[in-house]
């Protein structure tokens, strides 16, 4: 994998296309905690605000997940230093305020996830932190993170979740019985159903209503390698592959869905993406048996992640497949 495109991610604080980094400084004068990168040893505020505990910070946090609902939120993020180099370190620290002047409410980890898998797409970025943030009810809030190991500064974020959702499906919803393309409605033609340099014929082999009238569960992902605008959708593909590979022998099938009207993004996007209300790309859901979202992966993600994710909501002792 490439290092971070410069482009991406320097004064302009952006790295998917959509997504505005907000807060890229702070004029705080205190210090931002140690992070031992450890979640029982993530210090407390100690009536400090957030604006206390993030200090002066010329590094900034690149947002690649904006789509926020009310409850447990999957959130993905670089570190950015003032090189315009992504901060690499396992683990970082995170908290989140109601505001800028207000202490923590929440404190967690954010671990690096390895984007992309070996000969496979190239992306932007080989590397981002995920966090699973809590945010109990519509409006605005900050995010500081800190590396693991790291003294000040920390680096601020905006998450901003809707009064009233209209983004993609959220967990607990029952997924969309989209008539996506397979081999079958294409005659086998690949190249309709794919713009991925070497698709995987596995991933059109059934569709989302197909799998969800056959009662099985199923890893559905919108993403166009060839014309995302993130440049994440290309790695994104290849790791659902490689994923269905590692889960060969499950009862989990694996679905890849373009976002273009025949796969051209002058004829804007297709029915599949309008009836999801997709808001960016790339898009995955994890959906079970009974055809409810277990979970939803916004942007980039690992392999391990996405594995993750599977076992512990479908093919755990406690999951519904």
């Amino acid at each position: 994998m490439s290092r971070p495109a410069v482009a991406l991610i320097a004064l302009s604080c952006t790295l998917f296309a959509g997504l505005v980094l907000a807060g890229c400084g702070s004029s705080g004068r205190s210090s931002a905690p140690f992070c031992p990168g450890s979640a029982s040893d993530i210090p407390a505020p100690d009536g400090k605000t957030l604006q206390d505990l993030a200090g002066s910070t010329p590094i900034a946090v690149v947002p690649g997940t904006s789509d926020y609902v009310t409850g447990r939120n999957r959130v993905s993020f670089l570190i950015v230093d003032q090189q315009s180099r992504a901060i690499t370190t396992p683990v970082a620290c995170v908290w989140v305020a109601t505001a800028l002047k207000a202490s923590p409410f929440a404190r967690t980890l954010a671990h690096l996830e390895h984007v992309g898998i070996p000969g496979g797409a190239q992306g932007p970025v080989p590397t981002i932190y995920v966090a699973n943030v809590d945010l109990p009810k519509p409006g605005k809030y900050w995010l500081l993170a800190v590396p693991m190991g790291k003294k000040p500064p920390g680096a601020l974020a905006n998450l901003v979740v809707p009064a009233v959702p209209t983004g993609a499906p959220r967990v607990g919803d029952r997924a969309i019985p989209s008539q996506t393309p397979t081999l079958t409605s294409t005659g086998g033609k690949l190249s309709l159903l794919s713009t991925a340099t070497h698709p995987d014929p596995r991933l059109y082999r059934i569709s989302v209503a197909q799998a969800l009238a056959k009662h099985v569960p199923f890893v559905v992902t919108f993403a166009t390698p060839k014309f995302c605008t993130s440049r994440t959708c290309g790695p994104v593909v290849d790791m659902v592959d490689a994923v269905s590979r590692r889960l060969a022998k499950t009862p989990v099938r694996f679905i890849h869905v373009e976002i273009y009207k025949r796969n051209d993004p002058a004829l804007g996007f297709n029915a599949w993406v309008k009836q999801w209300k997709l808001p960016t790309e790339p898009w995955t859901f994890v959906v079970d048996r009974h055809g409810v979202i277990r979970a939803r992966l916004e942007g980039a993600f690992s392999a391990d992640e996405l594995e993750r994710t599977i076992r512990s909501t479908l093919l755990s002792s406690d999951g519904s497949s």
